[in-house]
This record gives C-alpha cells, structure tokens and sequence, in this order.
C-alpha cells in the first residue's frame, strides 16, 4: 500500500528549506527600502507554517521509501515547490496575476528561463534574486533527482548510471542524502568561482550572484531584459559559455575526479560526444554567418556563435543576440540543438547526449543483424554492453519525448498560437530551454501576452520536460494507485 507519511515528511522539510531561502531577497529588499520585502515575509512565513507543520505531523526517526512512493514524491517535489514559490510573486508589490505567477515559478523551479516579466530592471532587487534562486535550487534538486532518484526508479534509461545494485529495494533511497551533500558542495563551489569570474570581468556584485546561480543551474534567467547582450562585454560571455559547458557535465564524474579519478571525466564518451557535437556546431553556424554576412567580424562572429550555441543547447537560454536573424539554416540546427540537450547527471534537460549514442549503438546493430541474420551483435557504450531493458527504456523516452512535444504543439495551436510559435514553443518548454525561436517568439521576446491557456500548458509541459515524461506520466496512470 502506498505510504503517504515520508512523501510528506520530505515536503514539509522542503518547503522549509523554501521559506529559508524566501528570507534572503526579503531582507535584501528591506534593506533597499522596498515595500515588497513585506511580500516576501508573507510569502516566507506561509510557506514555513504549512512546512513545519507537514514535517512536524509525519516526522520519523526512521524511513523508507519504495520505488513507487520515489514516483509520487519526485513527481510532488516540483510541483508543491513551483505551487509555494509563486506565492512571492503574488504578494509583492508589483504582483503578477495567478497564471503569470505559478508559470514563472514553474519556469523557475524546472530551471527552463521562459518568462513573462517585463521591465526587470525596473523590479526590485529581491524580485530578481528570487527568479534566481528559484532556478538555482531547481538545478541542484534536478542533479540529485537525476543521480540518485531516476537511475533507481529505472526512468528512459538512468538506470544506465546506478549507484547501487539493489536497484528495487528501499536501500537505495538512504544514500540520496550523501550524494546530495557531496553535489550540493561542488554546486555551491563552482557557483562561487563563476561569481568570482563575472566580478572580474566587470559584472557587478549582484549581478554577478544572480547570474552565476542561473548559470550553473542552466536556467537562463537574468536581470536585464535584453539578457546578457545588455552588458556587450566579451569576457562576461566567454566566462558564462565556459560555466554554462561545466553545468551541462556529470556531476557525479566531478565527485569521482576528486576522490581520485581524475581520467574519468575525459575518458566518458558521452562527454566526449557533447563537446565535439558543440565544437562541430560552432565551426559550422561561425562560418554559415560569415558566408551569409560579409561584413561581419570574425572574431564577433565567433563570441556570438559560441555563447548562444552553447545557451540553447545546454538548455540555459541567455541570449547576446536574436538568432532568428541568422538564417533558416542556423535556426533549424539551433532548433535540434535545443532539442538535444546536455549530459546525464548535469542541470540540463532535453533528451540528452547519452540517449543519442544508445539509440545509435542500437540501430547500428539492428542493420548489422539485418545484413547478418545469424551474426550476434551487441551495442556498447562507455565500452560496456547496453543490456536489452537499457536499450528499450531509452527507445520509449524518445518516442515518449517526440509524441509529449507534438501533443503539446498541437494543443498550442488549440490555444491560438500559429503553427511556427506552437513549435516553437513546445519546443523550448519541453527541452526546459527558455526562449523560443518562433518568428512572434524570439529570443528578445517573453511570454507575457500569450493567452492564459497557452501559458498554463506550456506550465504543464515544463513539469514533464524536467520530470523526464515518464515521471509525470506514470502517476497519472490509474494503475499506479492500485500498484
């Protein structure tokens, strides 16, 4: 039977861990003299009472959690975190409506950076640093989910990266909390050292926190409505393309680095995959722009060419320039690249690097088996066999991907979007991208004036796209209830 007590036991924690963090751009904005620190209050003091209370009601010395309870509370987590961090966009001064509200916070929380906030640089500074904040902890949360939740629920194939063999039993659940504290110090690390960096080269202090937490997570919000092309400074962007490449790395390959294994960061072939497919990509979009634009620099060409590539294929979503100017040929690979996404194990969404080489291994095996009837071909990767159940979870992730993309697309039509904006934007809400590449949705645009139920199923489509489909999906199934 399903044991509801530990799912609420850890969202009571959650959502104190939330109000902890609500503190921070409240009393920022006390300190500035700002009316909405007594929003954030509100929303902190709220939050704190329904979470100590869920904590305080179900604590437990001891407790397990199945793999069916693992479901529920992945699935809970994102969805009670995005529900209460709307409520400080709800109570500050210059509040959003409901829907704008809960669809920022989900934008937040999935680390995806669409918005549908206009004029930042006239919102307070504790409204700004809560957008980060917000992507921030969606970023570490979804690193944790995705290293040591996902592999042992068996979801489209993670179970490739299991950290324990008893991958049914409620043993594996325990060792999230180790694993969440050695992430948790190397996500603050690096957070640290892009701060440092963006300081460095001419960001200001606040800035330079808002975007490095937004950075690390590949989230993509920012504090200035032309994104990172309104500070036009190239050591701000060779400093974000480079933490932003680090942000899209396993992170778990950083913890076994440091405790020795120092090769097993190069030697991946998934990271290998996604360097030389962003290398490759590059050369081609910097010498497309060049052939197209004669008068264009080439060291300019390059700057944009590197960071936005980066941007939209890490699922970050910062742009310098609006790539819908550079050419069908441009948009449509940014558009697969977007589509992509990173590595397993990192803070990037999309169908990632490693379910392309599986498929790949696959496929090539079945033409082989196809040309040798009795030949035994088997696929690898990272130099091991894919076991058959490996295969077959990363073959119904893709399909579950495309058929969730195009559901989610033609019900944006549905809603009053043209068939360019639908995909678009379906597009970028599923991959947990950001900005859209539709002509009515470029990247200099946000999603403020798209009709309400357009932006409550894009809302829907980020939540899937960060709970990897098959999370989602598989408690709204009736039989999951009856499991």
């Amino acid at each position: 039977m399903l044991d509801f007590k530990p799912v609420l036991y850890i969202l009571g924690i959650l959502l104190c861990v939330l109000a902890m963090f609500m503190a921070v751009p409240m009393v920022i904005d006390i300190y500035d003299g700002h009316a909405n620190g007594h929003g954030f209050a509100i929303a902190a003091g709220l939050t704190l009472f329904v979470g100590s209370g869920l904590a305080l009601a179900h604590r437990m010395a001891v407790f397990q959690i199945s793999v069916r309870e693992g479901f529920l509370l992945a699935t809970s987590a994102w969805t009670v975190s995005a529900i209460f961090g709307a409520l400080p966009f709800l109570l500050v001064v210059d509040s959003l409506v409901l829907t704008d509200a809960l669809f920022e916070s989900i934008s937040g929380v999935t680390t995806t950076g669409s918005t549908v906030v206009v004029d930042l640089e006239a919102r307070s500074r504790g409204f700004l640093l809560w957008r980060a904040i917000l992507q921030w902890l969606g970023g570490i949360g979804f690193i944790v989910m995705a290293v040591a939740v996902l592999p042992v629920l068996r979801v489209g194939g993670m179970q490739l990266f299991q950290l324990e063999q008893s991958a049914g039993s409620r043993k594996a659940f325990p060792r999230v909390g180790q694993i969440a504290g050695a992430i948790g110090g190397l996500y603050v690390l690096l957070t640290t050292l892009c701060v440092l960096a963006l300081i460095y080269v001419g960001m200001n202090g606040f800035d330079a926190i808002a975007h490095a937490m937004t950075t690390i997570a590949t989230g993509g919000f920012s504090t200035s409505d032309a994104s990172i092309g309104g500070f036009d400074n190239a050591g701000i962007d060779v400093v974000l393309t480079v933490f932003m490449i680090l942000g899209s790395m396993p992170f778990i390959l950083y913890l076994r680095a440091h405790k020795g294994g120092e090769g097993s960061l190069w030697q991946d072939q998934q990271v290998w995959a996604f360097l030389l497919t962003l290398a490759t990509c590059i050369g081609v979009l910097t010498l497309w722009r060049l052939s197209q634009e004669y008068n264009l620099d080439g060291w300019r060409a390059l700057r944009e060419v590197a960071f936005n590539t980066v941007s939209l294929m890490t699922g970050t979503g910062f742009t310098t320039t609006n790539v819908t100017h550079w050419g069908a040929f441009a948009v449509t690979l940014l558009f697969f690249l977007m589509l992509t996404g990173g590595c397993a194990g990192s803070t990037t969404c999309g169908i990632k690097i490693f379910r392309f080489q599986i498929a790949y291994a696959a496929a090539a095996c079945q033409i082989r088996r196809i040309m040798h009837p009795r030949g035994v071909f088997i696929p690898y990767y990272n130099r091991r066999a894919v076991p058959p159940e490996i295969a077959e979870a990363v073959m119904g992730f893709i399909f579950l991907f495309a058929f969730s993309f195009f559901a989610l697309a033609l019900a944006l039509t549905w809603a009053g979007l043209d068939f360019q904006a639908s995909m678009s934007a379906a597009a970028t809400a599923i991959a947990n991208v950001g900005p859209a590449l539709g002509e009515n949705l470029g990247p200099d645009d946000t999603f403020a004036y798209l009709p309400e139920p357009a932006k409550w199923l894009l809302s829907f489509g980020m939540l899937m796209g960060r709970l990897e489909i098959y999370t989602a999906l598989i408690i709204m199934l009736p039989r999951f209830w009856r499991w």
